[in-house]
């Protein structure tokens, strides 16, 4: 029985997706079984078949359960952006976009980083099947903001917007994964020795970044 006012513990199906997104973004997609999985959850390999149908259905879920929030918010911020009398301008999409898809953890009851881990080894399986998946767990909303932007961008042609859009999604992934902030140079690192800076800071400087990119010529 249950103390009243303790937090209610999690189902095996909960505990499967905490342990998938974990070990996936840990270890990779293809490198994780469904075995390991269920063993670390404390359950039986069939749960898995019994709850999501397959291991590609659990990643589905997986994948789903992270993008889930960001998507609602993306989605509320572009129809209140489309229900104004303006049309929504470059800068609007970028912030919303990358700010929503930065700020991912502090979406989650835990505050876990194993959702920007699983986030980041996702964009790199080398097995373009996941990233498919992927794609299609987003692509309902982040469509209509490549089709914004394309609006918003007359002067560059639908492939050169679709092109930054990639860049600007590539970022995103880097800076989810904290990998972003180890691309420069070793030494070139010790020489500035820059100074840890806040999150909505790092946020506000991806955005700048990312909307250079679709400003530039």
């Amino acid at each position: 029985m249950t103390e009243k006012g303790a937090a209610t513990p999690p189902g095996t199906r909960d505990r499967i997706l905490d342990v998938a997104e974990r070990l996936f973004g840990e270890r990779g997609y293809a490198a994780t079984s469904t075995r390991a999985v269920t063993e670390a959850a404390g359950a039986n390999v069939a749960a898995v078949n019994y709850h999501f149908g397959s291991k590609e259905g659990l990643l589905r879920a997986v994948v789903g359960r992270a993008m889930r929030p960001v998507n609602e918010e993306r989605q509320r911020l572009l129809d209140d952006f489309l229900a104004g009398e303006a049309k929504p301008e470059v800068a609007d999409l970028v912030g919303a976009f990358v700010r929503t898809g930065a700020n991912l953890t502090r979406q989650r009851r835990d505050g876990t980083p194993a959702v920007v881990r699983l986030l980041g080894r996702v964009m790199v399986e080398p097995d373009p099947e996941v990233r498919h998946l992927f794609a299609q767990e987003v692509e309902t909303v982040e469509g209509r903001y490549l089709e914004e932007l394309i609006r918003a961008l007359p002067a560059l042609s639908p492939d050169e917007v679709t092109f930054r859009y990639r860049v600007m999604v590539g970022l995103l992934a880097l800076h989810q994964a904290g990998a972003l902030a180890d691309l420069a140079p070793h030494g070139a690192a010790a020489r500035s020795a820059p100074e840890p800076t806040e999150p909505d800071r790092e946020t506000e400087r991806l955005v700048g970044a990312v909307l250079a990119v679709f400003q530039g010529e």
